[in-house]
C-alpha cells in the first residue's frame, strides 16, 4: 500500500511540475499578447549579430553565452516584472530563464521554438538599420567647440541604457547643467565606439581634450558626481560629456 501512495505522489509531483513548465514556455500568439501589455520587459538572449538581423521590437539584449555581459546587463532587469524572454530556436532561452528564476526573477516566459517559430508564424520583426556606419569626422562635426556636450552612446535593447534614462532627462532639465545632448545609437554605430575606445555597457566619462571625469556604472546614484564633473568643464569653457 505504501508504495502505490509513493507512487502517486511521485506522479502528482512530475505532472505538476511538467505543467509548471508547460506553462512557462508559450507560442508565439500568446507571447505577442503578452508582451503588448504594459509594464513588461522583453529579453533577447541571443548574440549581438543575431539581434542585428532582426529581433522583436522593445527587445533588450543580454547574450546568454557572454556571461560577463549578461550577468553585468540582468541586474539593470526588473525582478518583480514579468520578463518574456527568447533566443534563436529556444535552448539559450531556456537555460536563461532557469538561472533568472533560481536568482530571484518573479514570472519569466519562454518563447517556445524561440525567434525561428515567430518568425514562422509571420509575427512582426524590427530588422537591421542600412544605414551607414558614422565616421570619426562626422562624430566630431556633431560636437560644438565652445558648448559641454552630453554624448549619449545607447540603444533600446541595451538594459543599463534603459535604466539610465531617467537620470539623463534629469540631467538635462537641471537648469545649473548647461549642455547640449548629443545621442548615438550604439547599436548601429559600433566602429565609432571603437575608434574611441567606448564600452556601452560598463563606462561612462565625461571628457575635455585630455582630461578625463568618469566611472562605472555604479556612480549612476551620484548626481553631485556628475554636477561637479558638468561644473569643472563649463569652467573650462568647453568640454564632451560622454555617457555610453
Amino acid at each position: 500500500m505504501k508504495n502505490v501512495w509513493f507512487s502517486l505522489l511521485l506522479f502528482s509531483a512530475t505532472s505538476c511540475h511538467g505543467q509548471q513548465d508547460s506553462s512557462r514556455k508559450i507560442g508565439p500568439d500568446k507571447f505577442e499578447k503578452g508582451i503588448a501589455k504594459p509594464d513588461i520587459q522583453i529579453l533577447d538572449v541571443r548574440t549581438p549579430g543575431e539581434y542585428n538581423n532582426g529581433h522583436i521590437k522593445n527587445s533588450l539584449l543580454a547574450d546568454w553565452t557572454n556571461r560577463e555581459q549578461f550577468n553585468d546587463r540582468i541586474q539593470y532587469v526588473d525582478k518583480n516584472k514579468p520578463v518574456y524572454i527568447y533566443c534563436q530556436v529556444g535552448g539559450r532561452s531556456t537555460a536563461a530563464a532557469n538561472w533568472m528564476r533560481q536568482n530571484g526573477f518573479a514570472n519569466v516566459l519562454e518563447l517556445n521554438g524561440g525567434f525561428n517559430e515567430w518568425k514562422k508564424e509571420r509575427k512582426p520583426v524590427e530588422g537591421m538599420s542600412n544605414e551607414a556606419q558614422m565616421t570619426i569626422e562626422q562624430y566630431w562635426a556633431n560636437i560644438p567647440k565652445d558648448k559641454t556636450t552630453l554624448v549619449d552612446f545607447g540603444a533600446k535593447w541595451c538594459p543599463p541604457c534603459v535604466k539610465m534614462a531617467p537620470m539623463i532627462d534629469e540631467l538635462e532639465s537641471t537648469k545649473d547643467l548647461n549642455f547640449l545632448l548629443v545621442k548615438i545609437d550604439a547599436g548601429l554605430h559600433t566602429d565609432i565606439q571603437k575608434t574611441l575606445n567606448m564600452n556601452p555597457s560598463r563606462s561612462l566619462s565625461f571628457t575635455r581634450k585630455e582630461k578625463k571625469c568618469g566611472g562605472n556604472r555604479e556612480w549612476l546614484a551620484r548626481k553631485n558626481y556628475w554636477r561637479s564633473c558638468s561644473k569643472r568643464f563649463q569652467a573650462e569653457a568647453t568640454g564632451v560629456y560622454y555617457k555610453s
